[in-house]
């Protein structure tokens, strides 16, 4: 499965699909049919249906989470570790300005951990922990903050066409005002 967000299902989440699949494994046992228990337990019938054949084939430890697909690349502590690299800045890594990149990340995990991961994971990893990507405001060099903070005060509310005022007003052929 794929989730938007990238990070996969919580622990708490996937405790939570477990104890669904579990309840169903018990309603299979009572002669349930695949109908009433997707209906009771607000599921698709395909879902209930493939729990019922691992049902069949395994019983109710069919139906136990297999845990996460694979573990991660980077461990806690490892993460932790490079969390402190990031906080150091890109400068101190060689990079000439202090913009990080997914790509001067996954070169930082390479040189540091000897690891190699996706561009994708890189980003993945780092919204599970917490991180948003954000873009640096891209400015002129020359830019004059107090010339623009005046400009915007004084001369842009002259050049600014006024608003037209909504008032009451009437579509009616028949009223004479409106002729």
């Amino acid at each position: 499965m794929r989730y938007p967000q990238g990070g996969g299902l919580t622990p708490e989440r996937q405790a939570f699909r477990e104890r669904i699949r579990m309840e169903a494994a018990e309603r299979f046992g009572a002669g349930a049919s695949n109908a009433e228990v997707a209906k009771d337990l607000r599921v698709s019938v395909r879902s209930v249906q493939r729990w019922r054949l691992a049902w069949q084939d395994a019983g109710a430890g069919g139906l136990r989470s297999a845990g996460p697909v694979s573990s991660p690349k980077l461990s806690e502590q490892l993460f932790a570790v490079l969390e402190q690299e990031l906080a150091k800045g890109p400068v101190a890594h060689g990079w000439p300005d202090q913009t990080w990149t997914l790509t001067r990340i996954k070169t930082l995990i390479g040189r540091r951990f000897h690891k190699s991961m996706s561009l994708s994971a890189i980003a993945k990893m780092l919204h599970r922990h917490g991180f948003s990507h954000q873009v640096p405001a891209r400015r002129a060099v020359e830019r004059n903050e107090e010339a623009v903070t005046g400009w915007v005060k004084e001369t842009w509310p002259r050049v600014e066409t006024p608003r037209r005022r909504s008032g009451p007003g009437c579509a009616s052929k028949t009223k004479p005002a409106s002729r």
